[in-house]
């Protein structure tokens, strides 16, 4: 049984390869805004050009062109090789890692907070408990001003803690990307649909919504 992993929801592009649970081949790297040139060369390189039974997507939320290009390439592959395809959350995986990674230091029923980059000022957010599973709080898109007076943490995860830590003055930021090797911890957690999980509306109105607004 193989599965392919990708993920392009955030700056890093990340794909990895498993087969029977254990991890084969992957790339993982930070390409800012290249996802699109990059991502299908790595797949190809690679065994067996990625091949797999089952395709598992990153569906967001993070960069709106990041996320739906990981999705094409997905539902492509899964259509070419007739394999299952399901999708898992960015800030899902992200809080299990940080479980994983620093579940020592997180005492008693302190959360686990994740925050992941967004556009206008903003960071997707979302709250887990201890054990990097359990989702607190639904996601949301909050001004970094704001949640810097709201969300108040020992410590913060994902892309862009650095980010409101800064705006606090306080707490520690603990950067974080999602990492194609990681979804084995996840894998037995109910999948996401395959659809783009943006977290906050489009930021472009059709006109008769925007002359209704004026």
């Amino acid at each position: 049984m193989r599965i392919l992993v990708i993920d392009t929801a955030t700056q890093a592009l990340s794909v990895a390869l498993f087969e029977d649970g254990d991890v084969i081949a992957h790339v993982h790297d930070i390409v800012g805004r290249g996802h699109a040139e990059a991502l299908l060369p790595a797949i190809a390189g690679l065994p067996d050009g990625g091949k797999a039974d089952h395709i598992a997507v990153d569906v967001g939320p993070g960069s709106f062109t990041g996320v739906r290009i990981g999705i094409a390439a997905a539902r492509a592959l899964a259509f070419a090789w007739n394999a299952e395809l399901t999708g898992y959350s960015a800030t899902h995986l992200i809080a299990a890692a940080a479980a994983r990674d620093h579940g020592p230091h997180l005492q008693g029923d302190i959360p686990i907070p994740v925050t992941i980059t967004g556009g206008h000022g903003e960071l997707f957010w979302q709250g887990f408990a201890a054990d990097g599973h359990t989702a607190l709080t639904p996601l949301a898109s909050t001004p970094i001003a704001d949640l810097a007076q709201t969300l108040d943490a020992p410590a913060y995860y994902g892309t862009g803690a650095e980010a409101l830590v800064t705006a606090r003055s306080s707490g520690c930021a603990i950067c974080l990307y999602p990492d194609a090797r990681d979804y084995r911890l996840i894998a037995q957690d109910a999948p996401c649909p395959v659809h783009p999980l943006y977290g906050r509306g489009a930021d472009a109105k059709p006109m008769a919504a925007a002359r209704g607004a004026a």
